[in-house]
């Protein structure tokens, strides 16, 4: 369901962490180091109040797009924490540019109204979905800094990032242990609430097809890693696909209904 009017508290930290994104993706390289801090923690406050004022909303309301916001407030934030540690990750601020998106789109597409929750207990399934989201997320974003520094030095131009190659495959992979056990639990927390609130509905949707598919996917990543050391090309295909796969699960599936169909999830 489109909602075209929101509150201005909801308007104005969303449009404001907006143009810290574009900013920050757009001239960070330009910028110094104590400016580029000072803009990345006004930003990121900015959408995380942004996140707030959608969240103690009356009636709530949870869609596609306010799970994209998050996921990409979750990653941004870490990407901001690292660049604190290692300096030199900041050249990769095109990153940013992901939260413009997002945030807008939260904006225009506030999801479908619980005028009353079924269980006081609800909003963890949807905070364990949203951190399986964000460290996956953040497992993606530094694949692909790992692919890219492994490109470069390929090609004999040396590390593009602050950190060695093995360091950085070593830190996407805890980032993919996190985002496997948070899903694990996202998975068990659903399961528990379709029996506890809807015994009759059945648990196989495309929702849960699609995040067990993800699950399962990073199953086999993670074996694969401890059996036999699995790394480059197929872990971070297997990783991308894993990530396709748990967006398909529940923002793909509520942008159709939302969007496409024009009825709630």
């Amino acid at each position: 369901m489109i909602v075209p009017v929101s509150p201005w508290w909801t308007v104005a930290p969303a449009l404001g962490a907006a143009a810290g994104y574009a900013a920050l993706a757009a001239a960070a390289a330009r910028l110094g180091r104590s400016a580029v801090a000072w803009l990345t923690l006004g930003t990121v406050l900015l959408h995380g109040l942004a996140l707030a004022a959608a969240f103690s909303a009356t009636p709530v309301r949870f869609g596609f797009a306010l799970t994209l916001s998050v996921t990409a407030w979750l990653v941004l934030a870490v990407y901001a924490v690292e660049t604190r540690l290692y300096p030199q990750l900041g050249t990769r601020w095109t990153l940013a540019g992901l939260g413009v998106p997002a945030v807008l789109l939260a904006l225009i597409f506030p999801g479908t109204a619980y005028p009353a929750l079924a269980s006081p207990w609800l909003p963890l399934h949807w905070a364990l979905g949203f951190a399986s989201y964000g460290l996956l997320g953040a497992a993606v974003a530094h694949a692909w800094m790992m692919q890219r520094t492994e490109q470069a030095i390929r090609r004999g131009r040396g590390q593009p990032t602050a950190l060695p190659l093995l360091a950085l495959e070593r830190l996407t992979f805890r980032f993919v242990t996190g985002a496997f056990v948070l899903l694990t639990l996202t998975l068990l927390a659903g399961w528990y609430f379709t029996e506890l609130l809807q015994p009759t509905a059945g648990w196989i949707t495309h929702k849960t097809v699609f995040t067990a598919l993800s699950w399962a996917v990073l199953a086999v990543l993670l074996w694969g890693r401890w059996r036999w050391g699995w790394r480059g090309r197929l872990a971070v295909r297997m990783l991308y696909a894993a990530g396709g796969l748990l967006l398909l699960g529940y923002a793909g599936s509520h942008f159709v209904l939302e969007v496409i169909l024009r009825r709630g999830g």
